[in-house]
Parts: C-alpha cells; sequence; structure tokens
C-alpha cells in the first residue's frame, strides 16, 4: 500500500533554513500529485505547496519567495527546502498524495504522519 514517510523536522530559530523529505514507497512514484501540508496548534491544515509529474511547482503566498518543493524520483523522495523561516512557520508538516495538482486537502489520499517544524524568535 502507498507509505508516506516524512523526516527532517526539527527546532531552529528564525532567519534558519530545514530541508523536509518525504520517502514514498507502495506505489509508482510520479503516478501520483504531490503536495506539502502544514497544521499549526488550533488551526486547519494549510496547502503549502504542490508539484507536478514533470515538476511544475506551486506554492503559498505566505511561503512564496522563502520554500522551495523539489523531487528525485530515483529516490522516490519529496522535498521541501524551507528558508528564513519565521515563528509563524512552526506546525506539523504533512507530506501527501494524490490525483490532483492542488494545495487543496480535499484532493489527496495519502498522507504521511508528519513532521515537526518549530521555529524560534
Amino acid at each position: 500500500q502507498v507509505q508516506l514517510v516524512e523526516s527532517g523536522g526539527g527546532s531552529v530559530q528564525a532567519g534558519g533554513s530545514l530541508r523536509l523529505s518525504c520517502a514514498a514507497s507502495g506505489y509508482t512514484y510520479g503516478s501520483l500529485y504531490m503536495g506539502w501540508f502544514r497544521q499549526a496548534p488550533g488551526k486547519e491544515r494549510e496547502g503549502v505547496a504542490t508539484i507536478d509529474r514533470g515538476g511544475t511547482t506551486a506554492v503559498a503566498d505566505s511561503v512564496k519567495g522563502r520554500f522551495t518543493i523539489s523531487q528525485d524520483y530515483a529516490k522516490n523522495t519529496l522535498y521541501l527546502q524551507m528558508n528564513s523561516l519565521k515563528p509563524e512557520d512552526t506546525a506539523m508538516y504533512y507530506c501527501a498524495a494524490g490525483w490532483s495538482w492542488s494545495l487543496v486537502e480535499a484532493n489527496y489520499k495519502y498522507w504521511g504522519q508528519g513532521t515537526q517544524v518549530t521555529v524560534s524568535s
């Protein structure tokens, strides 16, 4: 079955960087669209970035210019490079796979367990 495993989260000071990884298995990588979502305490889960099979990306306005989504077909892995981190980026970050190039949660069927990112001021 489809399995998504995130890693790379942690604690960092404002202005710092982290790179999240999502290892995918159980299906042919590239047959599904991939995305990153995040959920802060007390808030709804929101779309952060998405990438299609050809590498075309879209990112939320809140992270534009700071976050970059990419993927490595050889490693079946999705990445999220996060630079210039802010305290408001603190959240649980989730990797997701689905059949639509979208930042809408409902368009994704498969989800990882999440990795925590904490940014201190």
